[in-house]
């Protein structure tokens, strides 16, 4: 399981995506990461006001309050909180995430 911190919701993995990564989990056990992950999704609907699910495994929280000035972009950009939750064997990414236990 992964949780980032991106202007991007978390399915979108734009290049260079892995660097917004601010944590991963890896779990032997599917009971202890089910409860990890209803624990996570049950704090973070508490926290941030809407909640987006993709394929069910990609998972984006906000809120409105959480933007910042983009000076490239000359305007302002969300905050996203993201989850992605998949199996080892779910993981189709090429590039260098292959690496991670997730």
């Amino acid at each position: 399981m992964i949780y980032m911190k991106a202007d991007f919701e978390p399915w979108w993995m734009f290049e260079g995506w892995e660097e917004k990564i601010q944590s991963h989990h890896t779990f032997d056990d599917a009971k202890e990461a089910s409860v990890f992950f209803e624990n996570l999704l049950s704090e973070f609907r508490e926290k941030y006001d809407y909640e987006a699910i993709k394929k069910d495994h990609y998972y984006a929280f906000w809120s409105e309050c959480e933007k910042f000035f983009c000076e490239g972009c000359d305007d302002d950009l969300q905050l996203y909180h993201g989850i992605i939750f998949k199996k080892k064997d779910q993981i189709q990414v090429v590039n260098s995430v292959n690496n991670l236990n997730i």
